[in-house]
């Protein structure tokens, strides 16, 4: 029973430093780049890189997908920043503009983990 107890608090622990990491990568790149096009990039690269990481995490250490996963890219990645600054072009009277960053931030996500995994198996494919 104690040793589940540790275990869950080392989980907590890696996605919680992991989710430090990421947020602070955003918030520079966003800081750095001010503006909605930061978060679509934010996005997509962080669903490329979660869909690379998904084909590496059989190889890795227990504890790699909660911290890079849940923590980093899922600090990093901004799905509801995404809704708000599609808000805030809606609000300026842009509205299919808005529209049109929706689907160019959902397809770009999707097309991005595809790429991702695909990326990872081909270059895992090359160091094998």
């Amino acid at each position: 029973m104690r040793e589940g107890v540790v275990g869950q608090w080392r989980v907590l622990g890696a996605v919680s430093l992991g989710g430090v990491i990421g947020s602070l990568a955003r918030f520079w790149l966003q800081s750095w780049w001010p503006s909605v096009w930061a978060t679509l990039v934010i996005n997509v690269v962080g669903c490329l890189l979660i869909g690379m990481l998904m084909v590496a995490v059989p190889r890795m250490h227990r504890l790699a997908r909660p911290f890079l996963g849940v923590g980093v890219l899922g600090g990093f990645t901004t799905f509801s920043g995404y809704v708000v600054d599609a808000r805030f072009l809606a609000g300026e009277g842009a509205y299919g503009l808005a529209a049109l960053y929706l689907a160019v931030t959902m397809a770009g996500a999707v097309a991005a983990t595809w790429s991702g995994v695909r990326l990872a198996r081909l270059l895992a494919g090359w160091a094998a």
